[in-house]
């Protein structure tokens, strides 16, 4: 299911995030556990879009992720018969899972709105953009990814990027330095 989330403050406590957001003029506040990132996809993307979109997982397979068992430092999605999925989302083995375990590296369908899907698949086709998956988290008792609309950087916007984050680590240093005095 998608949601656009318009963030009004959020609070990161220890892999705990708190997120406040206004819908209809009501503050609603969910809890979230962020179980994995993609910190990686970060470094070598603007991110152009964020959606928020359900995943279609076997029971065993959701064991293994509530353990934490998964990583995305390469995920990234296809479009295939009108549909999303999310590729090499590596979910390990449930210990305990014997014969009903499933492939860890399989395909796994997202669960987006129609209209979200052709949008995305638009935007995907006629500009070059790739389409990441950037955090796993649970909302409530479901289990979510955060897919993003992403474009490429080149050598150069990395290396501008660090040196962006270099100075403001730096501003950072001297106006604590300068107001522990």
């Amino acid at each position: 299911m998608l949601k656009f989330i318009y963030y009004h403050e959020r609070h990161v406590y220890d892999k705990q995030c708190i997120i406040y957001y206004k819908l209809h003029n009501i503050f609603e506040v969910i809890k979230i556990k962020i179980i994995a990132k993609n910190k990686k996809a970060l470094h070598d993307y603007f991110v152009i879009s964020k959606i928020e979109a359900g995943v279609e997982l076997k029971g065993t397979e959701v064991k293994s992720v509530r353990l934490g068992n998964i990583n995305i430092k390469d995920a990234w999605c296809s479009f295939k018969n009108g549909e999303i999925f999310a590729n090499n989302v590596h979910i390990s083995s449930y210990e305990k899972g014997n014969i009903f375990n499933q492939d860890p590296k399989r395909e796994r369908k997202l669960l987006i709105h129609r209209k979200e899907i052709s949008k995305l698949y638009g935007q995907y086709k006629q500009n070059g953009y790739s389409i990441i998956v950037l955090s796993v988290y649970f909302e409530k008792k479901w289990i979510k990814f955060e897919i993003a609309l992403c474009k490429g950087k080149k050598m150069y916007d990395k290396r501008a990027t660090k040196a962006k984050k270099d100075s403001e680590r730096k501003i950072q240093r001297a106006m604590k330095d300068y107001f522990k005095r």
